[in-house]
């Protein structure tokens, strides 16, 4: 299992390494290139680098509430039936 462990987080590092490098090209050298440079070819249009992000952030945030929902419910309903029980 150790051996597994170590191999999914070296392609997780190595994934977010990628992610982040065409990222930070994308949004910090681009804009200094002119638009007929070849490397604009590789990235999508400059708004995206924000629209991208903020999708992910509130997917991210709806997500966790979302959790935090259903936990909070089941653990209401454990209570009830708890007093429930104790009330019979």
């Amino acid at each position: 299992m150790a051996l597994s462990d170590k191999l999914l987080g070296s392609g997780l590092l190595l994934v977010a390494s990628v992610v982040f490098t065409y990222y930070t090209f994308w949004t910090l050298i681009t804009p200094f290139l002119p638009v007929d440079h070849p490397a604009q070819e590789y990235f999508p249009s400059r708004e995206w680098a924000i629209r991208i992000p903020a999708f992910i952030l509130v997917l991210g945030i709806s997500s966790v509430g979302a959790f935090m929902g259903s936990v909070l419910l089941k653990e209401s309903r454990k209570r009830k039936a708890k007093l429930a029980n104790k009330a019979a």
